[in-house]
């Protein structure tokens, strides 16, 4: 019974003496002693046994939940694809391996593939992971082998595999000692991970093409059913390219247009291998290019691959490419002696070639200096800041020099120059044209003026307020005219830029004068409010600026003024410029409608030097107005499929000819070069009728506007395109630049241009304008030009468009061109008729 004070309950009072057990306090009652041992026992027991199964289920839950990690994530297996290639040393290329169902190909691929194979094997961290490898194409040098390979590895070794991979020590043929004369001798085995979509689908054959270039011919080949039918979606095609021995291939792109560029859109990438690894892509694009934007492009050696990846939507022609060979340059740069030269990178305007290094060493006359000019400069790679220059450079007197930079020099203390040029193995741009030209170290630049720079310029246009050195060093330490503003940083601004809303100086000063209050908000008209009051549903202003640009703008009915938008359902909100903006403003979406206007398919900015031509369906409503026998006479722009906007001066009689009569008249739509009017994208129709604005006044030229009707619809295209037309309240505001466009005089007096001019230029205050030009202006005209001169509207370019870029890069038609006093005048800027003016009536007469 020793146990049993241990057992007992709480609160019960045992003493040390025997008792009698009547004695006992009432109410306890012991059971006998066979069963108290029994249930003394029975709870420690119990505890134990839970105690234990809890634990064993506990060890079975964490080993079994290891187990399901281990197999189900940390073993769960990777599929990772390389590409790659490797040189085999001791073996000489037949042409029969340029065709992967020939014997011979066959046979050497499986060679490679068993030394490839050997390779993996002999590396802890590549062997036990290895599925697959392919030989995919061979090429010369002795011969060059690519392949791609496929493993399969645990999550947790992953990056161990991709070390391994990257690391070139990893693939190193081992030798057998057993055999002193390997089969096959390789070295460069590289390879480099891929997207295994891409590499994987290789099998598929369905879109897989292998050209060979023949010697003095041009070999073209374009997308599957160009230009007849669009290229096939969630496809990826190959055109492996293929020149002769000692060549390198120049690959064209005459035509491409594919889906608008996204991070998933549909592209094409050109590679200096014929394995597509990213180190050796040359370029990648996507979306619509001009047919004279510059894509020809370089490779280093005697193949190329080409591939389209494209995704499960869209309809898009495609591209029509051509290549040929071209002899491998043994040696690029040189000694260039002399008073002055040119020299250009490899192969230039084309894209200069991968993997390339130049040395030109320039040497003028002993008691000269030297210095070279960039007259073009393109050495860009994506993705490297030009600060850096890591990848593709130019390099003189130790600094580096890349991106894209405008006209700049180089000059040398003495009469010598080094100039090196590398480009690595990837992307690859235009290059450099440049000159070097000797100079007397006293007078650099003889008649002209010196920018700190180097660069010369005109005398004429030091202190003129435009910034004609890069640095601006033409503008700096000017004595101001009477006709000029001196702004705060020295620098001298023409007077009527002052009070524009446009920072001419840089440090605002030509605007702080105009300037409202810190607290107040400046209206569009230059009344000054409060901040309080703006976008507070009330016009203020008067002229409704106040309200039109607030971001609630959207939702805010208000009362119909002249300066306000109207909806079709006869509501007027205070946004300005709602138009085919992509924003709904209107409840009724009504401003929204009818928005198949004002955007171009090549909107690509061109690299071209000087001048200012046009790209190829830049300006797709540009029209040419010609009469029989005098050819071009008058712009217009194409405003719907059967309708122009023109100038109503366009169609005096003169010289006994009535050029009202619409039978005297052609137009042709999508054209650029008036020599070339019978091109495949350009239209022609006849006219149907000519309607002049009733009230234009041949004196004044005011009301100087005309629309014509077309024969027959034109086709929209690529290059044939309408421009948006205004709504009346529609703002153009001062200062804003503005594109003009025609083929008319490129100088004063002189004869009409055939490739389409360009001009950006700029709207200037009307009051300026109409002190300018001595009160000529009315209402229905608008001011717009450079008044330092150069830049301006000609002969020949009357009736064609002025053209506004929004912010939604939708374009407008601003303006028609009118008149001028002259061409390109100091002072003079050029005369358009105000469409937001005539633009009731232009609908009366169209419809539109």
């Amino acid at each position: 019974m020793e146990r049993g004070p241990t057992a007992a309950g709480a609160g019960m009072r045992y003493s040390a003496q025997p008792q009698d057990m009547n004695n006992l306090e009432e109410g306890v009652e012991f059971l006998p002693a066979m069963n108290s041992k029994k249930m003394e026992k029975r709870g420690p027991k119990r505890r134990v046994v839970v105690t234990v199964v809890v634990i064993v289920f506990l060890l079975i839950s964490l080993v079994t939940g290891l187990l399901v990690w281990h197999f189900k994530y940390r073993n769960v297996p990777v599929r990772k694809v390389f590409n790659g290639h490797l040189r085999v040393l001791n073996w000489d290329f037949l042409d029969a391996y340029e065709n992967s169902s020939s014997p011979d190909f066959i046979m050497l691929a499986k060679k490679v593939k068993s030394t490839v194979e050997e390779i993996y094997r002999n590396h802890a961290d590549i062997g036990p992971y290895h599925k697959e490898t392919v030989i995919t194409a061979f090429s010369e040098g002795s011969v060059i082998a690519y392949y791609w390979s496929e493993f399969h590895v645990p999550k947790y070794r992953e990056e161990s595999l991709d070390r391994a991979m990257a690391d070139k020590q990893s693939l190193v043929q081992r030798w057998n000692p057993r055999l002193r004369n390997p089969m096959l001798k390789v070295e460069s085995v590289v390879a480099f991970p891929v997207d295994p979509s891409i590499a994987y689908s290789a099998r598929d054959k369905s879109c897989v093409f292998a050209l060979h270039a023949k010697e003095g011919e041009i070999t073209t080949f374009t997308t599957p059913g160009f230009p007849n039918s669009p290229y096939p979606n969630n496809a990826l095609c190959y055109w492996a390219l293929r020149a002769d021995a000692n060549s390198i291939i120049s690959l064209t792109f005459k035509t491409l247009e594919l889906e608008q560029c996204t991070d998933d859109s549909d592209y094409i990438k050109v590679y200096n291998s014929l394995s597509p690894v990213e180190p050796h892509a040359l370029v990648r694009l996507c979306g619509n290019y001009a047919p004279s934007y510059n894509l020809t492009f370089l490779s280093s050696q005697n193949v190329m691959l080409v591939t389209l990846v494209t995704n499960k939507e869209g309809r898009f022609p495609g591209f029509k490419a051509e290549f040929f060979q071209l002899p491998k340059m043994k040696v690029c740069g040189g000694t260039l002696k002399g008073e002055s030269g040119t020299f250009t990178t490899p192969y230039y305007p084309a894209h200069y070639p991968p993997a390339t290094d130049c040395v030109w060493n320039i040497e003028v006359p002993s008691k000269k200096n030297v210095k070279v000019r960039f007259n073009m400069f393109f050495v860009l790679e994506p993705g490297i800041p030009v600060s850096s220059c890591t990848k593709d450079y130019v390099q003189i007197n130790s600094t580096k020099y890349c991106g894209e930079r405008s006209q700049f020099v180089v000059a040398s203390t003495n009469n010598k120059i080094e100039v090196r040029f590398h480009s690595d193995q990837s992307y690859t741009d235009t290059g450099f044209s440049a000159e070097y030209l000797s100079y007397d170290s006293s007078d650099p630049c003889p008649g002209k003026f010196t920018c700190n720079t180097g660069r010369c310029i005109d005398r004429s246009m030091r202190c003129d307020g435009w910034l004609d050195c890069v640095d601006g060093s033409d503008e700096r330490s000017c004595t101001c005219t009477d006709q000029q503003f001196r702004c705060q940083n020295g620098w001298c601004k023409p007077k009527f830029w002052v009070c524009d809303n446009v920072n001419d100086c840089g440090d605002n000063s030509d605007e702080l004068q105009c300037s409202c209050a810190a607290d107040s908000f400046k209206c569009n008209n230059g009344k000054c409010i409060p901040d309080t009051r703006k976008c507070d549903g009330k016009d203020d202003c008067g002229d409704g600026s106040d309200e039109g640009s607030c971001s609630n703008a959207v939702h805010t009915a208000v009362p119909c003024k002249e300066y306000t938008y109207k909806c079709r359902s006869g509501r007027c909100i205070s946004k300005q410029n709602p138009e085919c903006d992509g924003e709904r403003d209107c409840e009724d979406n009504s401003d929204e409608e009818n928005c198949n206007c004002g955007i171009r398919s090549y909107v690509r900015k061109s690299r071209i030097v000087g001048g200012q031509n046009s790209d190829v369906g830049e300006w797709p409503w540009q029209v040419s107005l010609h009469v029989k026998g005098q050819g071009h006479i008058c712009g217009a722009s194409l405003v719907s499929e059967s309708w122009l906007v023109s100038a109503a001066h366009c169609f005096l009689q003169l010289q006994g000819i009535r050029y009202s009569d619409p039978s005297l008249w052609t137009a042709y739509l999508g054209l650029t070069n008036q020599g070339n009017r019978n091109g495949a994208n350009v239209q022609t129709r006849k006219i149907k009728r000519i309607i002049s604005h009733p009230f234009f006044n041949d004196y004044t030229y005011d009301y100087d506007i005309a629309v014509v009707e077309l024969q027959s619809p034109v086709t929209f295209s690529s290059v044939v395109q309408p421009i948006c037309l205004p709504d009346a309240t529609h703002n153009f505001p001062v200062g804003k630049d503005l594109w003009v466009t025609g083929w008319g005089a490129t100088v004063e007096g002189g004869s009409g241009a055939s490739i389409l001019q360009k001009a950006e230029i700029r709207l200037i205050n009307q009051t300026v304008c109409n002190e300018l030009l001595t009160d000529q202006l009315t209402p229905r005209m608008m001011c717009v030009g450079i008044l330092t001169g150069g830049v301006d509207a000609c002969q020949g370019d009357s009736g064609g468009p002025l053209v506004s870029v929004e912010p939604s890069n939708r374009m407008f038609l601003a303006g028609v061109v009118s008149w001028g006093d002259g061409c390109a005048q100091r002072n003079k800027p050029g005369v358009y008729s105000r469409l937001t003016s005539l633009r009731g009536w232009i609908k009366e007469q169209t419809g539109l």
